[in-house]
């Protein structure tokens, strides 16, 4: 009897212990909610086409140009080492502006909201066609490419992207009729070339419209072929979201 009491004092004990631990967490988790405000600061290279200035009442396409993390920091001058910046320093001219930001932090991803608060300013103060937005990226700003093809996915006409990490779910997010061209190097030892190579596979498997140069026996610096590859330009005005 004294045993059977016992038992039954000890799983009343058990069950009040269980019961307080429970309401004592329940009581810890409590609601809440805050508006946050990110401030970033973005410098930037603006480039306008040379007739520009001449055909007043015409407006233009904007290509977004995204560095690598080689160029991050905040001197805005290192940004003309490669792409597009750096053919302009060499005398090309270009049909569309360029828009190329600097990613402030040399150890962390490029903030994309900030890009694309930036990206807008720029179109509404400007004569920019919204239907003529390109978007291309190296390295980082490859990868950048990527999540901003997911984030905002009805903003660009077409999409290049060098040598970026392409995370393989991100190809059920970007516009299916947004056309796409991938380029990388298949000696990539920092970002492997498989990340392309699986990227380009499943969204042609998808239906996607993408091309894929790939340069055989490059390593970490595809970019340097990929910007001057004229054709990549003409293909670039091509395209519109009006002729979808």
């Amino acid at each position: 009897m004294n045993l059977l009491f016992n038992r039954n004092w000890l799983l009343l004990f058990v069950g009040l212990n269980l019961l307080f631990i429970s309401c004592k967490a329940q009581s810890q988790l409590i609601e809440g909610e805050e508006e946050t405000v990110t401030r970033e600061r973005l410098q930037y290279y603006l480039y306008f086409p040379e007739d520009y200035e001449k055909k007043k009442d015409a407006d233009f396409g904007l290509l977004l140009f995204l560095h690598g993390g080689g160029e991050s920091g905040d001197t805005l001058g290192i940004i003309k080492k490669n792409g597009p910046p750096k053919l302009i320093t060499e005398g090309k001219q270009f049909p569309f502006l360029i828009l190329a930001p600097q990613n402030p932090y040399k150890r962390k991803w490029w903030n994309v909201r900030a890009v694309m608060q930036l990206l807008d300013s720029v179109v509404q103060n400007n004569r920019v066609d919204p239907d003529r937005l390109y978007l291309t990226g190296l390295s980082r700003g490859g990868s950048a490419a990527w999540e901003i093809a997911v984030q905002y996915p009805e903003t660009f006409a077409a999409m290049a992207v060098v040598c970026g990490m392409a995370p393989l779910p991100y190809a059920s997010w970007i516009d299916k009729e947004m056309p796409i061209w991938v380029f990388h190097g298949t000696e990539d030892q920092s970002i492997p070339f498989s990340e392309s190579e699986n990227m380009v596979a499943r969204l042609k498997q998808m239906g996607y419209p993408v091309r894929f140069t790939i340069y055989e026996g490059v390593g970490h610096n595809s970019w340097e072929q990929a910007y001057t590859t004229e054709e990549l330009y003409s293909w670039f005005i091509k395209h519109s979201k009006n002729n979808r």
